[in-house]
């Protein structure tokens, strides 16, 4: 199994992530939710259930199709680091919170702001530099470097909570993780 791989496998788990509940609230009412590389639909399934309608999008057919008839949800099957980007935002796409968890593809950073919606939020958390240590990613390719999810809303969106810091669930990890929202014009 390539770490990659494995890296994605990690966004297979059950419960959705503590960060992501937590700031969950902060998703406009009954905004639209792009849950990105969604894996099997923790989040998309956490946000459905909140009332929003979420746009759960992977590579990955399979686990998107146990998405399938759930109400609220909508998947979308596409590869987000070699086909095109499925949401330009002139075609109307604007989504009130973007959630990732357990993903990083770093030229997705600045696509992932352009289509949050003004008062929207942006929720993302994965593994950062130090996690070698711990497994699984190890490679730095996968993990954020010391400060690189602030570098990536400075002077586009302002930061609710930030975090770089050792994990113990739902496995030993060390990750980053921001909460931050765009400005209603």
């Amino acid at each position: 199994m390539s770490e990659q791989t494995e890296f994605c496998d990690l966004h297979r788990l059950e419960a959705p992530s503590a960060w992501v509940t937590r700031w969950a609230a902060m998703a406009p009412v009954g905004c639209t939710v792009l849950d990105v590389a969604c894996g099997g639909g923790r989040h998309a399934r956490f946000f459905a259930g909140r009332g929003h309608l979420v746009e759960a999008v992977d590579r990955d057919a399979v686990a998107l199709a146990g998405l399938s008839g759930i109400k609220n949800v909508v998947t979308r099957c596409a590869d987000l680091e070699s086909g095109p980007w499925p949401y330009a935002p002139h075609a109307g796409n604007a989504f009130g919170a973007v959630v990732v968890a357990n993903y990083l593809h770093r030229p997705l950073f600045p696509l992932l702001l352009d289509v949050l919606a003004p008062g929207g939020v942006l929720i993302y958390e994965t593994f950062a530099l130090g996690n070698e240590r711990y497994g699984r990613p190890s490679n730095a390719d996968f993990l954020l470097r010391p400060g690189e999810l602030l570098e990536v809303v400075r002077g586009r969106l302002r930061v609710l909570a930030y975090e770089d810091l050792f994990v113990d669930l739902p496995k030993p990890a060390m990750v980053q993780r921001i909460c931050a929202v765009r400005a209603i014009d």
